[in-house]
């Protein structure tokens, strides 16, 4: 446990460093949103501010742990002096799978070499962390849809997958169906909350002055 506390707290570290500049950024167009909704005759109440701003740290945030190289600098001879930039895939880390579900054989051997931390950060939490992707698009927007939450955790999750590509780390088809579920495990929270919360739940929307 004492291992997986410490994996999460890097992990939230690690998204932090996007997030919180992030959530400082999108604060100061406040005004300027403010504007533009009195103007159509809506207003943005503490809630939904609140959760917009934990919205945009959540798309950063992931975006700073996915898309962060996993080897971008070599120490070798190089247009820079001694620093080169890699442009090949160089290791075992940077592969492809486009293949739909090999992700049980990984779990398989991992589950039998007692490694259950793994199969919890990879299966967990490639759904636990898009959920907020599904959940805030319901729950801040109005005329809420199940496909609207899946479709936008799907589009994010591809994107970020085929970016990955690019920055030396593992693309997966796996990742963008965990995701995606993840996504949707979103929108049926917000059912959830909608249904025991209704109140709550309303704050987050745009109300008419």
């Amino acid at each position: 446990m004492a291992y997986l506390f410490d994996t999460v707290t890097r992990y939230l570290l690690q998204m932090s460093v996007l997030a919180v500049p992030a959530a400082a950024i999108f604060t100061c167009f406040f005004p300027y949103r403010h504007k533009a909704l009195t103007a159509m005759g809506l207003q943005s109440g503490i809630s939904r501010e609140i959760g917009l701003v934990i919205f945009v740290m959540t798309i950063f945030g992931i975006l700073a742990v996915t898309l962060k190289p996993s080897v971008v600098w070599q120490n070798t001879p190089g247009v820079w002096g001694n620093v080169t930039l890699y442009i090949d895939r160089p290791n075992y880390m940077t592969n492809v799978n486009l293949t739909p579900f090999y992700m049980f054989r990984i779990y398989k051997a991992s589950y039998g070499l007692g490694d259950l931390v793994y199969i919890i950060i990879n299966f967990i939490g490639n759904m636990a962390v898009f959920i907020p992707i599904g959940l805030f698009p319901a729950l801040l927007f109005r005329k809420a849809k199940w496909y609207r939450s899946t479709l936008i955790g799907c589009a994010f999750s591809v994107f970020i997958e085929v970016s990955q590509y690019f920055v030396m780390r593992q693309t997966d088809i796996d990742d963008v169906i965990l995701n995606t579920l993840g996504a949707l495990w979103g929108y049926w929270l917000y059912l959830l909350m909608k249904r025991l919360f209704p109140v709550f739940t309303s704050k987050f929307q745009c109300q008419k002055n």
